[in-house]
């Protein structure tokens, strides 16, 4: 016959109500989380389903853009002395190869008073005029 009562007040007294240790029903812990949680592992599915578009990438993402390395032109003599050391005095021009040293762009802020040989793939007009007002010249590599 059927009967109004429930599985809690049959098992009164029974401390864990027949779900094991005690703890094991307790909480959040014994469904997966609260809420959404769970969503990108363990409810995946339901995730997939009933939300397609709820870790979707929206939007257009740009590539990566190259990087220039510049140095001025007020920063060379630092450079050729902490470089080329002795051999700036031994040569009339000193050559200084800012390509290999990992530069790719010369720019004109700052003064230039040594003559020097430099080898940058680019450079401004600026830059350029400082250098040869010093004495120097610019050679772009092959």
């Amino acid at each position: 016959m059927p009967h109004g009562r429930r599985k809690t007040r049959k098992l009164r007294g029974s401390r864990t109500h027949g779900y094991g240790r005690v703890g094991q029903h307790r909480k959040s812990g014994g469904r997966g989380g609260k809420g959404k949680a769970g969503g990108r592992d363990h409810f995946w599915i339901r995730t997939v389903k009933y939300e397609p578009n709820r870790f979707r990438r929206i939007g257009f993402k740009p590539p990566s853009r190259l990087e220039t390395r510049a140095i001025n032109t007020g920063e060379l003599e630092e450079l050729v002395r902490r470089v080329l050391g002795a051999e700036m005095r031994a040569s009339a021009l000193p050559e200084l190869d800012l390509t290999s040293l990992g530069y790719d762009k010369l720019l004109g802020k700052g003064d230039l008073k040594i003559p020097l040989k430099i080898k940058v793939s680019s450079y401004t007009s600026m830059a350029r005029e400082k250098v040869e007002s010093a004495g120097g010249e610019i050679v772009e590599p092959q």
